[in-house]
C-alpha cells in the first residue's frame, strides 16, 4: 500500500457502481424487456451508469432485505475469494431490477 492506494480505491469506489449500474440496465433491457439492438436506449444505459456514479437509491425499498441475505449466505457458505464475484453478481441482477423499475411507463 504506497501512495497511489488511496486514491485508486477512491477511483475503484466511484466506477464500480456506475459501471455495474450500466450492465444492470443492459440487462435489462436486452433480457427482460427484450428491446434488441435498435431498441436498446444507450441514453438510458448513460443515465443509469450516472447515478451509479453519483449514488445508488433503492427503487423499492421493501426488497432491501435481498442484501443482508445475500451477504450473510456469501459469509457462511462462499469461499473468501469467491466473495466479491457473488456480490458483484448479485448486483448486476439488482442493477437490471432497478432500471427496469426506475423505467416502467
Amino acid at each position: 500500500s504506497g501512495p497511489w492506494a488511496q486514491p485508486c480505491l477512491i477511483t475503484v469506489s466511484v466506477l464500480c457502481p456506475g459501471a455495474l449500474m450500466g450492465v444492470g440496465d443492459v440487462v435489462s433491457q436486452q433480457l427482460v424487456e427484450q428491446k434488441g439492438l435498435r431498441g436498446h436506449s444507450g441514453r438510458r444505459t448513460l443515465r443509469m451508469m450516472a447515478i451509479g456514479f453519483c449514488f445508488v437509491v433503492s427503487a423499492q425499498p421493501s426488497l432491501t432485505w435481498i442484501w443482508p441475505a445475500v451477504q450473510v449466505a456469501n459469509f457462511y457458505f462462499i469461499p473468501l475469494n469467491y466473495r466479491l464475484a457473488v456480490v458483484q453478481c448479485v448486483a448486476i441482477v439488482w442493477n437490471s431490477y432497478l432500471s427496469w423499475k426506475a423505467n416502467q411507463p
